[in-house]
């Protein structure tokens, strides 16, 4: 039986992992590196397509996206800083080092976004704009981070800028839910709250609901889980794109039903580019990143043209 630990398709079925021994090595693979990773790769889907979902009801348009408009950028910027000066965190916080810098990241990018927003003169084209010069500005920080640093610093860089889920492991999978999984709750319980901040703020004022609250709490959740799947998958784009408008195309915009959906999409639509990008040029592995890029990309074109 010929297999490979991380790229590639075990030639194992359900039932014959079900008779190994627990010494067998391809019970090892499949315990201690695939179900980590897949279950790695559901997290981050359903992650990125919620906070997509959130941000396209937030600012009301169906091309919000939290890597057009540079929050994955600048939650980067924020991991590479740690890639390349890990003595910032102390040794206790290293589970949660690259999660805390990304979230502090693309807070500041939401913050930004979230004050350009009030700008009476702000439109869509505008702030698709924005997110284009965010996105120039940290790529070349990026681009001298790279050139400062060494060959191992280089070679992880790389592959986390294109979306790698390649390094999962149980203690990613923790920390990921641990923080990933309480903001999604968090999100499906302000669903009704995002519903009718759909009507505008001043309605929705008039019918008792906090808006700069509500949407500072919407900026915080969307960015914890742009952080933390930016720091443990790397730069993941167009899932938070495509995955809430095809979804709101088939079941309507109303957030309680939109939020759950988004997740489950993001979830199967990651999974199967994971797969995908582990079997198509075996035994190499495709950046998954660059996968959802090659899907989201067509369809980002599509939607500009649709919505002139």
């Amino acid at each position: 039986m010929i297999y490979s630990a991380n790229t590639g398709a075990l030639k194992l079925s359900f039932t014959q992992l079900m008779n190994l021994s627990f010494d067998d090595p391809l019970w090892n693979i499949w315990c201690n590196i695939r179900l980590p990773r897949i279950i790695l790769a559901i997290i981050v889907g359903m992650a990125l397509a919620s906070a997509g979902a959130v941000m396209q009801g937030l600012f009301r348009n169906p091309l919000a996206d939290p890597g057009l408009l540079g929050i994955s950028s600048g939650a980067s910027l924020m991991v590479g800083m740690t890639i390349l000066f890990p003595a910032v965190f102390p040794p206790i916080m290293m589970l949660y080092g690259k999660m805390v810098a990304a979230f502090a990241g693309s807070l500041f990018i939401c913050a930004l976004i979230y004050l350009y927003s009030l700008n009476e003169q702000c439109n869509l084209a505008k702030m698709i704009l924005l997110g284009v010069a965010i996105n120039a500005i940290i790529g070349a920080v990026m681009g001298g981070l790279s050139y400062i640093s060494d060959e191992s610093q280089l070679r992880q860089i790389s592959l986390w800028s294109m979306g790698h889920l390649g390094k999962g492991s149980w203690d990613l999978v923790i920390v990921s839910l641990s923080l990933i999984f309480p903001a999604l709750l968090c999100l499906i319980k302000l669903a009704h709250q995002l519903n009718i901040l759909q009507l505008g703020d001043e309605d929705a004022h008039y019918l008792g609901i906090n808006v700069e609250r509500t949407k500072r709490y919407l900026l915080l959740l969307c960015a914890v889980l742009i952080g933390t799947s930016v720091a443990v998958s790397g730069i993941i784009a167009f899932v938070g794109l495509v995955v809430p408008h095809m979804i709101r195309l088939q079941i309507g915009a109303n957030h309680k039903w939109l939020i759950p959906g988004s997740a489950l999409g993001g979830a199967c639509l990651l999974l199967l580019a994971d797969t995908l990008a582990r079997t198509l040029v075996a035994p190499t592995e495709i950046p998954v990143g660059l996968l959802t890029s090659l899907i989201g990309g067509p369809y980002f074109l599509w939607l500009i043209l649709r919505h002139k």
